[in-house]
C-alpha cells in the first residue's frame, strides 16, 4: 500500500528543517559536545549520601548471616541495611509466576552473581565502598545452573523450589503438527542467539531526595512513568507522591526500560533518612546488574518443495530468562509473531519456553525478540538454498511477499501494513554489485586463496509502535513554542524531530521550539521510548496538537484580518496572513498576545494558543529492508573480517534523513558486534567470564568499515505521518547478514553453520571439524 520512493541518505545536513524530510542537524548535540549536559553522576544535592551495594560473590547460595557491625563503625558510614531492614515487597514478576518475583535485596537466597544483598550509606563513595568490603555475608553455596537446556532437564537444581520447576512460561505446538506436510525438502538446525550485555556508555545509577511526604528520583531510564508506578507501589505511596526525572542518558538500548531494585532502594532510603541518596555503579557492576539481552536457543525446521517454494516452518524456542525471568517471558512471543519474516510461509508452528537460570536477568535489548526471529529465519533460508543448490538471492526472490499483497496477515497473526520487499532486495543487490561479488568469490575459490570471500543476505521485516502517547504544543507570548511529550529519549533526536514537526506545521523557526520531556512532575502521562515507537506515536501526537493550535490560530487570524478562515495561510518565518499577501502576516507573538486578550479574540474562543493530543495507533507498523554483508575469512586462522556492508531500509515516510541515518548506522554496528564479537559467558559455577570491557569484546570504529545506507519509503496508513520505526532496524538486519557471509565463505570447506559470535577460535574449530579425518 502506498508508493515506494527510492532515496539515498544525504551526506550533508541540508535544509532548514522547515519542511518534513529536511536534513535538520540535531539540536541536542551542543550540550553533549560542550560538556553542559547533566547525567546522574553530575547531579549535586547538598548532604547527599552515597550508596554502595554489597553484591553476591556467587551465583547461587543461601544467605545464612549478614554481619555489618564492623562496616557500620567505619568512618563516614551512616547506615548498613539488609532486606530485613528495608522491609520492601518484591518487584513485580512480569509474565513469570509470582514465585519468581525479584526482591529489592536478596533475603534468604541469592540467585545470580552480583545480586544485591545489602546496601551501605556513607558520606563519600570511597567510604561506602570500603565499608561494603567489610560487610561479612555467610553463604551456603547451592548448585549453579547457567545452561537453559540443562534447566529443562528432570532433576535440575531449582531456583525457586516452591514453584516446583525452572519453567517461567511456555507455549506448546498445536497437535497434531501439520507444518511440514507435503515437504519435498526439510532443513533442520539448532541456532544459538547468544546472551549479550547492552553496555551503554553510562553505567547504572540513580539519586533520590525526600520531597515533602513523597520522593523525587533522578534515574537514567526509558519509561519514567513506569518507574514511578513501580517505585510508588514498592514504597506504598500514591503515584502522585513520586516524581521521576530523567536527566541526560548515556544510552538505553532497552536495558533502561525495567525498574531496577537499586532505584527502589535509594528512593526508600532517601525517605527513611530524610536526605538525598545516590548510587553509581562501576562498569563491572553494570555488566552484572544491568539486564542482558537475546539468550535464545532455537531448533528450527523449514520445509519446501523441490523448486524452493516454502511450505512450512516449525520451531522450538528456549529463552534464558536469567535469575528473575520477568520481562524476558514476552520475548519468545515476539520471535514467534515475526517468524514468517518477509516470506509467504503457509504454515508456521512455534513452541516456546522461558526458564530461570543462575545468571543476570534477561530483558529487552535493541529489537527485543525480533532480531532473534530474523536470525533464525535468514540462517534457515541459507541452509535451504544450499540444500536445493539455489543462489540465496534467488530463493528469497521466489518466496518474498509481493508488493500487491498488502495489507497481509501471516499465519502468526502479524498484520503487515505496507511494503515492497522484492524492491528492497533488488536494490541492495544492485548497489552491492552482487554478480561481481559472486564472480570474485568464484575466482578466490578456484585458486584456493587462503582468504575466502563470503556474501551474506538478510531480508527482514519487524514490528514497531505500540500503545498511545501524549503530546502538547503551546505558543508563548514571545512567539516561542513549547512541545510537551511523553516520549523519553536517550539520544534518538526527539527534540530535533519535534522542532521539525512544529516548524513544518506552524511555519516557525525550529530554533524557536523547545521540548519538555522525561519528568513526571511536568507531564500528565507518558509511555516512554522503546520499541521504535517514538516518531509514529509520540510524533503523531505532537503533529495533531500542532494542527489543533494552527486551526485555532487560523480562526484567530481570520478574525483579526477580517478574512475567511480558509483564506488564511502559513508564511514560514512570518506568521499567518491572507494567502497571496505576505504583508498581511501576523507574527506568532502577536497571535499569542491576541489569544490572551478577551477584547481581541473572537467571542467564545478559549484563551491561549495551546492544544494537547493523545494519539493511539490502531495497529503496529512493519518496517522492512534488505542487508548485504561481504566478509573475508582467513581459513588458516579463522579470522573473519567485514569488508563491506550495504543496507536498504524502509521505515515509511522519513521525517529527517540525518536522524534516520544515525539510527540505522548505530543499529548496524550493534548487529555486526553480535555477529563477530560480543557474548556474555559464564562458567559452570555461574562466574561471569566477560564482566568487563577487557573481556567483553565491544568493537571500536577501527573494527568496522563504512556502511552504505540506502532507503526506500513506503508510507504506512496507520498514522498521519506515514512513519514506521527505524531505531532497531540495523540491529535486526545486520547479525544474520554477517553470519551468512562468514558461513558462505566457508561453504567450500564443508562448513554448514557456525554459531554466534563468529570469533576466530569458533570459526577455526568449525573448519577443523569439517575437514575429512586423516
Amino acid at each position: 500500500m502506498g508508493a515506494t520512493e527510492e532515496v539515498r541518505a544525504p551526506g550533508g545536513t541540508g535544509g532548514a528543517g522547515w519542511r518534513l524530510g529536511d536534513a535538520l542537524r540535531r539540536v541536542e548535540d551542543p550540550p553533549l559536545l560542550t560538556g553542559a549536559a547533566r547525567y546522574v553522576d553530575d547531579l549535586a544535592e547538598p548532604g547527599a549520601l552515597e550508596a554502595v551495594f554489597v553484591r553476591a560473590p556467587l551465583a547461587h547460595g543461601r544467605v545464612l548471616r549478614v554481619e555489618a557491625g564492623a562496616a557500620a563503625a567505619m568512618p563516614g558510614v551512616a547506615a548498613v541495611l539488609t532486606a530485613a531492614d528495608l522491609g520492601l515487597p518484591p518487584l513485580g514478576a512480569g509474565g513469570a509466576p509470582a514465585a519468581m518475583a525479584r526482591p529489592v535485596l536478596a533475603a534468604d537466597t541469592v540467585r545470580f552473581l552480583g545480586e544485591p544483598v545489602a546496601v551501605v550509606l556513607a558520606a563519600t563513595r570511597a567510604q561506602a565502598a570500603d565499608a561494603a568490603e567489610a560487610v561479612l555475608v555467610d553463604y551456603q553455596p547451592l548448585p549453579a545452573l547457567t545452561d537453559p537446556l540443562a534447566a529443562c532437564e528432570p532433576g535440575a537444581p531449582l531456583l525457586f523450589p516452591g514453584h516446583g520447576s525452572n519453567l517461567a512460561r511456555q507455549r506448546r505446538w498445536p497437535e497434531p503438527s501439520t507444518a511440514l506436510q507435503g515437504a519435498e525438502v526439510v532443513v533442520r538446525a539448532r541456532f544459538v542467539n547468544q546472551r549479550l550485555a547492552p553496555v551503554p556508555m553510562e553505567p547504572s545509577g540513580a539519586m533520590a531526595a525526600p520531597d515533602g511526604d513523597g520522593v523525587t528520583l533522578w534515574a537514567p531510564c526509558q519509561a519514567p512513568f513506569s518507574v514511578r508506578k513501580a517505585v510508588a507501589g514498592a514504597l506504598g505511596l500514591p503515584e502522585a507522591r513520586v516524581r521521576v526525572i530523567v536527566p541526560t542518558v548515556g544510552g538505553g538500548f532497552g536495558a533502561r526500560i525495567p525498574t531496577y531494585p537499586e532505584q527502589v532502594a535509594v528512593a526508600a532510603l532517601a525517605r527513611r533518612l530524610g536526605r538525598p541518596v545516590r548510587y553509581r555503579d562501576g562498569r563491572s557492576e553494570s555488566m552484572l546488574a544491568m539486564t542482558h539481552g537475546r539468550a535464545q536457543v532455537q531448533d528450527v525446521e523449514l520445509a519446501a518443495t523441490g523448486d524452493g517454494r516454502l511450505l512450512g516452518l516449525r520451531a522450538r524456542l528456549l529463552g534464558d530468562g536469567g535469575a528473575y525471568p520477568g520481562e524476558s517471558t514476552d520475548l519468545p512471543s515476539l520471535t514467534r509473531l515475526m517468524a514468517s519474516g518477509p516470506y509467504r510461509i503457509p504454515r508456521i508452528e512455534v513452541a516456546s519456553q522461558t526458564v530461570a537460570t543462575n545468571t543476570t536477568p534477561v530483558a529487552a535489548y535493541r529489537g527485543a525478540g525480533r532480531p532473534e526471529a530474523t536470525a533464525m529465519l535468514e540462517r534457515a533460508m541459507d541452509l535451504l538454498a544450499a540444500e536445493l543448490g539455489l543462489d540465496p538471492a534467488e530463493l528469497r526472490r521466489r518466496n518474498l511477499i509481493p508488493a500487491g499483497a498488502f495489507p497481509y496477515t501471516t499465519p502468526t497473526k502479524a498484520r503487515y501494513d505496507s511494503g515492497d520487499y522484492p524492491a528492497a532486495l533488488e536494490r541492495v543487490l544492485r548497489a552491492a554489485g552482487y554478480e561481481r561479488l559472486r564472480a570474485e568469490q568464484a575466482e578466490r575459490r578456484r585458486r584456493g586463496d587462503p582468504r575466502q570471500l563470503g556474501v551474506g543476505l538478510s531480508v527482514y521485516v519487524e514490528i514497531t509502535g505500540w500503545d498511545d502517547e501524549h503530546g502538547a504544543v503551546a505558543v508563548a507570548a514571545d512567539g516561542t513554542v513549547t512541545v510537551t511529550s511523553g516520549a523519553s529519549p536517550q539520544g534518538q533526536g526527539h527534540e530535533t524531530a519535534w522542532a521539525q514537526l512544529v516548524a513544518a506545521t506552524l511555519g516557525v523557526d525550529p530554533a524557536a521550539v523547545r521540548t519538555v520531556h522525561s519528568d513526571t512532575g511536568l507531564l500528565p502521562r507518558g509511555q516512554g521510548t522503546w520499541g521504535s515507537r517514538s516518531l509514529q506515536v509520540a510524533g503523531s501526537a505532537v503533529l495533531e496538537a500542532a494542527e489543533l493550535v494552527l486551526a485555532k490560530a487560523r480562526a484567530l487570524a481570520a478574525h483579526l484580518l477580517e478574512a475567511p478562515a480558509e483564506d488564511v495561510a502559513v508564511f514560514p518565518g512570518e506568521g499567518l496572513g491572507v494567502a497571496g499577501a505576505p504583508s498581511t502576516a501576523l507574527p506568532w507573538a502577536e497571535l499569542a498576545a491576541a489569544a490572551g486578550d478577551p477584547t481581541r479574540r473572537p467571542a467564545g474562543m478559549e484563551p491561549g494558543l495551546a492544544a494537547a493530543s493523545d494519539f493511539r495507533l490502531t495497529d503496529s507498523t512493519y518496517p522492512f529492508g534488505a542487508h548485504l554483508a561481504v566478509c573475508e575469512v582467513d581459513v588458516e586462522t579463522g579470522k573473519a573480517r567485514l569488508l563491506r556492508y550495504v543496507a536498504v531500509d524502509d521505515a515509511g515516510r522519513i521525517l529527517n534523513p540525518l536522524l534516520a541515518e544515525g539510527q540505522v548506522l548505530g543499529g548496524i554496528a550493534q548487529g555486526v558486534a553480535q555477529a563477530l564479537f560480543e557474548e556474555v559467558r559464564y562458567d559452570a559455577e555461574g562466574n561471569c567470564l566477560t564482566g568487563n570491557l577487557a573481556s567483553y569484546a565491544v568493537p571500536s570504529a577501527a573494527d568496522l568499515p563504512a556502511f552504505e545506507s540506502l532507503r526506500t519509503q513506503t508510507p504506512t496508513p496507520r498514522n498521519p505521518l506515514g512513519a514506521k520505526g527505524i531505531g532497531e532496524a540495523g540491529a535486526i538486519g545486520a547479525t544474520p547478514a554477517v553470519q551468512n557471509a562468514v558461513v558462505d565463505a566457508l561453504a567450500p570447506l564443508g562448513v554448514r553453520h557456525v554459531d554466534l559470535p563468529l570469533t576466530p577460535e569458533r570459526v577455526w574449530r568449525a573448519i577443523r571439524a569439517a575437514r575429512p579425518a586423516g
